[in-house]
């Protein structure tokens, strides 16, 4: 990670620890707000400890410290599948600055512990995604030299599974498919509306 000094002192771009996760979790709310999303769950740090710092954990959390050693800032990111490609990436989730902490060069310190993150993992591209209104990200992202496609994302729930469906799923094998059996999960049929 990155010790430089962002001004005023030494701010130091580190991996979260479990004692950050209050912070974090203030710092993603002020996030959602300022993308105009939903607010976080109201359990989010038991999530993300889990997520961060449980067995297996693929999710990685870096802040930005300020020398007083307040965290004004985080990025996370975990290992994605490219099926164009056939390859991993780095999906950088989330990126997000104070207000009062954008412009001292805490960004692209950021966004380069991410790059060594994916390099770490023997990755060779980072991946993200911001609202098109975000004029000022785009603009931060231009000057590092990032190149954008035009997409959009898309969300969907998933209802939980209920009752009997729910024990009979967790107690039935998975049966094995061969190549030309339709997987259940396709949907074969137009629905018209």
């Amino acid at each position: 990670m990155s010790d430089r000094d962002g001004g005023g002192g030494t701010a130091v771009v580190r991996r979260a620890r479990p004692e950050d996760l209050g912070r974090v979790v203030e710092l993603v709310a002020e996030h959602a707000a300022y993308e105009k999303a939903a607010p976080p769950a109201p359990d989010l740090a038991t999530r993300l400890s889990r997520l961060l710092f449980g067995a297996g954990s693929r999710l990685r959390c870096l802040v930005a410290e300020l020398p007083d050693g307040s965290l004004a800032g985080y990025a996370t990111c975990a290992p994605e599948l490219s099926t164009w490609d056939g390859a991993e990436y780095l999906h950088m989730d989330c990126l997000y600055l104070t207000s009062t902490a954008r412009g001292h060069g805490l960004g692209p310190r950021l966004v380069e512990a991410v790059r060594e993150e994916a390099r770490a993992l023997g990755l060779a591209e980072t991946q993200w995604q911001t609202p098109a209104w975000n004029e000022g990200a785009i603009r931060f992202y231009d000057r590092l030299g990032a190149t954008s496609k035009e997409k959009r994302r898309f969300s969907l729930p998933v209802e939980p599974i209920q009752g009997s469906q729910a024990s009979t799923l967790k107690s039935s094998p998975t049966p094995a498919r061969s190549a030309t059996t339709p997987s259940p999960f396709l949907v074969t049929e137009h629905l018209r509306g």
